[in-house]
């Protein structure tokens, strides 16, 4: 088992080999769907979307939350309620329990303010594992994670002035999206769009691009927790994503950046298409428009397979379409 964080100025990192994509032993999925450099399913044959849904047994996908604890209070956060941590036990029931997901997100809340998270890691190894983080913990946390993971998820909204405005402190984080690389852990950035960071989108894009960031991750908020304070005019709207988007890959075009690139606006076509299990072990889809909080109760993970939760999710082709780029706005990685 491994321990809390090594810390320390003089923490030397050694690079390592990135984690192969992979779907082994429990995670193994349909035979069509692959997992790309650019940190997203793709399809690798003509089959539908719909189709694979209609046929599966379970989802491509689920975001564990492994805490509700964070360091930041982002202005559009959603996940404002606590809640207690799970204990390892807990976890290691949810982790047999999710026996057919391909991949699953060690979430929160901030999942690398848990000391135990090398444990969680390693407990999840069967399973294609993104880390979404704010990266501020980085440096401490990089070298246990090197090798474990197949990509760091870090939530990077632009250039300096606006990343300070709405999410917290830049240099902190850069300084941990360098300790992640220095490790040899591939990276994507995930950013939310508001009316107020739009003009600053080129620059994100051309920062995932130093910075060789396998994906560019674009969604639009949600009213839901901190963001039920934003102005109304920081909510663009759909065509107005849309048009950001074919900018974006205009740009992309003349200046030869590389990241794969999507945007998920909230249409009918991404209505409860993530299923997100909380620290108590209950599985939501989210966002679903009309439910309380956005959230549509499935079950309990602590109590039952995920196959009996996919059963009696209603979202099951809105979960295929989202994860396969058939509802969003998207754009493959492009050169090596």
């Amino acid at each position: 088992m491994t321990s809390s964080p090594p810390s320390g100025p003089g923490l030397t990192v050694l690079p390592v080999p990135p984690v192969p994509a992979r779907a082994p032993g429990p995670s193994s999925g349909p035979a069509s769907v692959t997992f790309t450099g650019g940190h997203h399913f793709a399809l690798s044959s003509t089959a539908d979307p719909a189709a694979l849904a209609a046929a599966a047994s379970a989802p491509l996908s689920v975001i564990l939350q492994v805490t509700k604890r964070c360091d930041f209070n982002c202005t559009f956060c959603s996940e404002t309620l606590q809640m207690k941590d799970p204990t390892l036990g807990q976890l290691d029931v949810i982790r047999g329990n999710l026996a057919g997901v391909q991949r699953v997100f060690l979430s929160g809340g901030e999942p690398l303010l848990r000391r135990d998270l090398g444990d969680i890691v390693d407990m999840y190894s069967g399973y294609i594992l993104g880390l979404p983080t704010n990266a501020t913990r980085g440096l401490a946390w990089a070298p246990q994670l090197a090798g474990k993971v197949a990509f760091v998820n870090i939530g990077f909204d632009g250039p300096r002035a606006a990343f300070g405005r709405v999410r917290g402190d830049y240099d902190k984080v850069m300084a941990g999206v360098r300790a992640f690389q220095q490790a040899g852990l591939p990276i994507s950035l995930s950013a939310v769009v508001l009316r107020s960071t739009l003009a600053g989108l080129p620059y994100l894009y051309q920062i995932a691009d130093v910075l060789d960031a396998g994906k560019l991750k674009l969604i639009l908020p949600l009213r839901k927790g901190n963001a039920l304070g934003l102005a109304e005019r920081e909510f663009i709207s759909v065509e107005e994503a849309q048009e950001a988007f074919a900018r974006l890959r205009e740009l992309r075009t003349v200046h030869d950046w590389r990241p794969a690139v999507r945007m998920t606006p909230w249409t009918a076509g991404t209505e409860g298409h993530m299923i997100v299990v909380e620290p108590n072990g209950t599985a939501r889809a989210w966002p679903v428009y009309d439910q309380p909080d956005l959230f549509l109760t499935l079950g309990n993970l602590l109590e039952e397979p995920v196959t009996a939760i996919w059963d009696r999710y209603p979202y099951k082709a809105n979960h295929f379409a989202k994860y396969l780029g058939a509802s969003i706005l998207t754009a493959p990685r492009s050169g090596t």
